[in-house]
């Protein structure tokens, strides 16, 4: 069984964290897995968004701790190497997609799991779902970018409480603190996070790549560097087909038609 699910449909590619009987914990061959397919899924012209979920009842619960129990047991160095070699660069490659990536969190997320969540860009979440990052009860640090996207989202002091106290958020205070983007019933999850995605494959791709950019390059700079970020992704934008037929439609009165280029 595969521990990873590819899906296209419309544009819209749906990666399925799939090992539901272990809540989509993450093992060395899903994040490799995982890590391969935003790679693919970053340079293939055909893929205009992209949907992250898991099967089963959970989202993801984080790093396998059977595994990372086993390895370090054995004195594999694996276990220590894991942050650098899987999650940095999963989490880069998440916020670096040049496509909006949108999370379907269907259950728990937690640990590195709700770190993948903050990475995206948006966030649809079941009402039965949990946030929760545990790292100080298995004696660890955060991770996965979770201590620099987290405070982003919700602020200092919420983050702190989180990752100290390991303290689980529910999906309707999560919506209040700016946490997700929307909730909605279990059951229409995944249906509500493709409609999404499906409505995104369709609009301005390279503009939407260069929203992601300035914003990113924004969140920790200054704003000197920001405006410069701005100004050249500004001027690269004013360069695609989508914008000028995007005027052309305003003019005309008429609905653009994007082709993500």
């Amino acid at each position: 069984m595969s521990t990873l699910l590819i899906e296209d449909v419309d544009g819209v590619r749906t990666l399925t964290l799939n090992r539901p009987d272990a809540f989509n914990s993450l093992t060395v061959e899903l994040k490799e897995a995982l890590l391969a397919a935003l790679e693919a899924a970053a340079g293939d012209d055909s893929v205009r968004a992209i949907v992250l979920t898991g099967a089963g009842k959970a989202f993801c619960a984080g790093q396998d701790l059977k595994e990372h129990m086993a390895l370090l047991a054995a004195n594999d160095p694996a276990p220590l190497a894991t942050v650098e070699k899987h999650y940095n660069p999963i989490v880069t490659a998440i916020t670096s997609m040049p496509k909006p990536v949108i999370a379907a969190v269907n259950g728990m997320a937690a640990g590195a799991g709700a770190s993948f969540a903050y990475a995206c860009d948006l966030r649809i979440v079941a009402s039965s779902a949990k946030f929760l990052m545990a790292f100080a009860n298995v004696g660890l640090t955060a991770d996965s970018g979770a201590a620099w996207t987290l405070p982003r989202l919700i602020g200092y002091g919420r983050a702190m409480e989180m990752m100290l106290l390991a303290k689980p958020v529910d999906a309707e205070e999560a919506l209040r603190i700016g946490m997700v983007t929307q909730v909605v019933a279990p059951e229409d999850v995944l249906s509500t996070a493709r409609a999404l995605a499906s409505t995104m494959a369709a609009g301005p791709t390279t503009a939407y790549a260069k929203i992601k950019e300035a914003m990113l390059a924004s969140a920790a700079g200054s704003l000197s560097d920001g405006l410069a970020v701005e100004g050249r992704t500004q001027a690269e934008a004013g360069q695609t087909a989508d914008h000028r037929e995007a005027v052309d439609a305003f003019v005309a009165k008429r609905k653009p038609d994007f082709s993500g280029k």
